[in-house]
C-alpha cells in the first residue's frame, strides 16, 4: 500500500472529471482510506492520558538530544507504534461505567475498543513534542554563547510566543496548503501508511512477529548496541579510516575527514549520526534521496574543493569546512570582544581587532546555495503553481472549487474559523513586540525586526509550504514547550561549558552545532550586520549574484519542459530542492550525509525494489525502533554514567575520529595551534 511512496516518477494525477470518488494524487488515493465514521470517539479518557504522556516524554527526549554533537530527532513515530498495545490493554482493562448517565454530562472511561481516531489524535499531540523549538537557538545564544543574563520567564514567553505564532499563519494559508488535492504532504503519507497497518486486523504466521514484537525487539537490539557509539567505542560515530593512512597529512586529513572535512571514505554505524539533521533515511522515498545525494555530492566534491584549492575569499587561510568565524590570520574571532556593556557592537573594538572572516565553505554552501534557494523558490512557484494558485484564491472567494473524495468528507466536522487564527496571530504578534521591548537589553530586538520577519515569513510561507507539500494541536503546543524550556534550562545549569566548544574537553558530547551555526549567524545578521559582510562595508559582496543564479534556473527548467515535453525527466528536476539539499550543513557534516544516503539507497532502492513485501511490512516500524532505543539508551548513559559521576572510558577508540589536522589550514605562513605552519 505504500509502495507508491517510493516511485521514482512524479506524483501521478488523475484526470479532473475522474474526481468524484478519487483523490488527484495517485499516492494518495491508494493510501488514504476514502471512509470515515464521524460517530467514532476521539475525545477520550485514553486519548488525554496516552497523548499527553507522548507529548511530555517526546519533548524531554528531544530537548535532551538537542545539544548535543549529533542532536537525534525522536520521532512521533515511536510514539505512534508504541501507544497502540497500551490503548488496546486500556480497553480491556478500565471500567466501562457510563458516569452521570442520563444527564448531558455523562462519559464514560472507556467507550469501547481502542480506535484509530484515538491513534491519530494522540500522535498529533505526540508531534507537538516530536520536533524541536526554533526559539531555543535564541536562549542558547544569548546565555551560553554571548553570555548574557537571562531569566525564566522572558526565556518562556519568547518560546510559546514563537511557536504559537505558527498556528496564525496555519489558517491564513490553509486554503492554499492544506484544502486543496494537490497539496498532499508526502511524509504524512507514511504515518497514514503506518496508522492503517496498525489497525487493519493482521494474521500473524506461527513463528513469526507482529508490528509491535518487531518494533520491541529493534528496540531493545538497538539499546543494547547503543553503549558501543555512545560511550565504550565513540569513534563508530565517524569512522574516517582515510585518516589512518596517513595521519600526519593535513590534505589527507581534510579529505577522509567526517566531522571537519570532505569525508571521501568515512561512515557511521550510529544511529544518532546518521539520522541527526535529515531525519531518518528509512522514511525518504528513493527519489529524494537521490536528490540530496546529486546535491550533496556536487556541493561536497566539487564546488568545495574548487572553491578552497583555488583559494576563493582566502579560502586555504580558514579549515576547509567550518561555521565558525575567524580574524584574517586564521584565529577563531572572539566575539565577545566586540560587545560592549549593552549588548550592541563596539565599533572602536570591531575597527581595532578587524573584520569577521567567514570559511569559503560556509560563504558558499550556507549564504550562497541559501540565496539561489529562496530566489528559486519564488520563481519556481511563480512558473509552475501560478495558475493554480489563481484558482485556487477564485475558488475561496466564489466557492466554486471542486472537492475531492477526501474534502468531501471532511465537510462532515465543522472547521475553525478563520478568524480564530487571524486573532491568534495578530495577539502573538503583539505579545512578541511587547517581549523584546521590555526585555530589550536581553534580546536587542527591535519592534520593527518582529514585524520585518513576519512580512518575510508572510512572502515565503506559501512558496516553501508549496515546495514541502509537494515534494516531501495548541495545548499540545503549550505542553511541548513547557516541557522544552524547561529541560533547556536545566541542562544549562547542569553541563559545565555547554556549547561552548572552546572550553569543552575534545571530543565532548554538549557542542551544540546548531546552536553555534545560529550564534555565529546572530553575528553576521545581528551584531555585526550584513552591511558589513555582504554589502558595501563587506568582503562578500560578489555572493548577492547567487540570487539571480537562483532566479534564473528554475526558468531554464521551466522553457525545457516547454520546449521538450516528451522528456519526462525534465519534470522531475525541482531547482529549490536540489539548490537546498545540503541546506543543514553546517551544522550537519559529511559523515552525516554519506552516512544518511547509504542507508536511504539500501532501504529506498535495494530492499523496497527486490524484497518489496518485506519494505512495506517493516520499514518504517524498523525506523521507529531505532530511533526509541537509540534516544533510551543516550539518557541512560547520561543520567547512570555522566550527570553526577563523570565516570570515563579514556581510550583509543574514545579518542575521536583520528583526523586532528583536518580543521587546519594551509595558506603560507598562517599560524594555528596544533597545526603545521606552510
Amino acid at each position: 500500500m505504500a509502495h507508491s511512496l517510493a516511485d521514482p516518477e512524479k506524483p501521478t494525477q488523475f484526470p479532473r472529471d475522474e474526481e468524484d470518488e478519487t483523490c488527484p494524487i495517485k499516492q494518495v488515493d491508494v493510501t488514504v482510506p476514502k471512509t470515515d465514521d464521524p460517530n467514532m470517539p476521539v475525545v477520550t479518557f485514553r486519548m488525554w492520558v496516552l497523548g499527553l504522556t507522548s507529548c511530555v516524554l517526546l519533548s524531554f527526549v528531544n530537548q535532551f538530544m538537542w545539544y548535543r554533537t549529533n542532536p537525534m530527532s525522536l520521532s512521533s513515530i515511536s510514539a505512534q507504534i508504541a501507544v497502540v498495545p497500551i490503548g488496546r490493554l486500556m480497553a480491556r482493562t478500565i471500567t466501562k461505567r457510563i458516569f452521570f448517565k442520563g444527564t448531558k454530562w455523562q462519559f464514560s472511561l472507556n467507550p469501547g475498543p481502542f480506535n484509530v481516531k484515538e491513534h491519530v489524535l494522540i500522535t498529533i499531540f505526540a508531534n507537538s513534542g516530536a520536533g524541536t523549538v526554533y526559539a531555543t537557538h535564541i536562549l542558547s545564544a544569548v546565555k551560553l554563547l554571548y553570555k548574557r543574563k537571562l531569566t525564566l520567564f522572558p526565556a518562556f514567553l519568547v518560546m510559546i510566543t514563537t511557536q504559537v505564532l505558527g498556528f496564525g499563519w496555519a489558517g491564513i494559508f490553509r486554503k492554499y496548503l492544506v484544502e486543496p488535492a494537490e497539496m498532499w504532504w508526502p511524509s504524512n503519507m507514511v504515518q497514514v501508511s503506518l496508522f492503517r497497518a496498525l489497525h487493519d486486523k493482521e494474521k500473524r504466521a506461527r513463528g513469526s512477529l507482529n508490528r509491535t514484537q518487531f518494533f520491541l525487539l529493534v528496540l531493545v537490539c538497538i539499546f543494547a548496541y547503543g553503549l558501543l557509539p555512545n560511550y565504550l567505542l565513540t569513534v563508530l560515530t565517524s569512522f574516517s579510516w582515510l585518516c589512518w593512512i596517513a595521519p600526519n597529512s593535513v590534505l589527507v586529513n581534510q579529505i577522509g575527514s567526517g566531522n571537519w572535512g570532505l569525508g571521501i571514505g568515512s561512515f557511521g554505524i550510529d544511529w544518532s549520526t546518521i539520522s541527526a539533521y535529515l531525519g531518518s533515511p528509512l522514511a525518504s522515498p528513493w527519489f529524494a534521496t537521490a536528490n540530496v545525494a546529486v546535491g550533496f555530492v556536487l556541493v561536497m566534491y566539487v564546488m568545495t574543493p574548487l572553491c578552497y584549492w583555488l583559494n576563493i575569499y582566502q579560502a586555504k587561510t580558514f579549515p576547509i569546512y567550518s561555521q565558525h568565524l575567524y580574524l584574517s590570520n586564521g584565529t577563531l574571532y572572539n566575539i565577545n570582544k566586540i560587545v560592549d556593556s549593552k549588548f550592541q557592537l563596539n565599533q572602536e573594538a570591531y575597527a581595532k581587532i578587524g573584520r569577521v572572516n567567514l570559511s569559503t565553505f560556509f560563504v558558499m554552501t550556507t549564504y550562497g546555495l541559501g540565496f539561489a534557494t529562496l530566489a528559486a523558490t519564488l520563481v519556481h512557484v511563480f512558473l509552475f503553481n501560478g495558475r493554480d494558485l489563481l484558482n485556487q484564491t477564485k475558488g475561496a472567494f466564489t466557492g466554486s472549487r471542486k472537492m475531492d473524495v477526501h474534502a468531501r468528507l471532511m465537510k462532515a466536522y465543522k472547521q475553525v474559523p478563520v478568524w480564530w487564527f487571524l486573532v491568534l496571530l495578530f495577539f502573538n504578534i503583539a505579545l512578541i513586540i511587547f517581549v523584546v521591548e521590555y526585555y530589550k537589553e536581553s534580546l536587542q530586538l527591535p519592534w520593527w525586526g518582529v514585524i520585518f520577519a513576519c512580512g518575510l515569513a508572510f512572502v515565503f510561507t506559501l512558496p516553501i509550504g508549496i515546495i514541502n507539500a509537494t515534494t516531501n494541536q495548541v495545548l499540545g503546543a503549550l505542553v511541548s514547550v513547557a516541557v522544552y524550556t524547561g529541560i533547556a534550562w536545566w541542562l544549562m545549569g547542569s553541563i559545565t561549558n555547554l556549547c561552548d566548544q572552546t572550553l569543552l574537553p575534545p571530543n565532548s558530547k554538549w557542542t551544540c552545532p546548531m546552536d553555534n551555526t545560529f550564534f555565529n549567524a546572530s553575528v553576521i545578521w545581528g551584531l555585526v550586520g550584513p552591511r558589513r559582510i555582504f554589502g558595501d562595508l563587506g568582503e562578500y559582496t560578489m555572493v548577492n549574484w547567487f540570487f539571480l543564479v537562483g532566479a534564473i534556473l528554475p526558468i531554464i527548467v521551466w522553457l525545457l519542459q516547454k520546449a521538450f515535453p516528451r522528456q519526462r525527466w525534465i519534470s522531475l528536476i525541482n531547482m529549490p530542492v536540489l539548490l537546498g539539499s545540503t541546506s543543514m550543513m553546517p551544522p550537519a557534516t559529511a559523515v552525516n550525509f554519506t552516512s544518511w544516503i547509504i542507508i536511504g539507497f539500501l532501504s529506498g532502492f535495494v530492499i523496497y525494489r527486490y524484497r518489496p513485501k518485506l519494505w512495506e511490512r517493516c520499514n518504517y516500524v524498523f525506523s521507529g525502533g531505532l530511533d526509541a532505543g537509540t534516544a533510551f539508551i543516550t539518557i541512560l548513559i547520561f543520567f547512570s554514567l555522566q550527570y553526577s559521576n563523570n565516570i570515563t572510558l579514556n581510550w583509543w577508540g574514545n579518542s575521536g575520529e583520528g583526523c586532528p589536522l583536518a580543521k587546519c589550514p594551509t595558506a603560507k605562513g598562517v599560524a594555528v595551534d596544533g597545526c603545521p605552519v606552510f
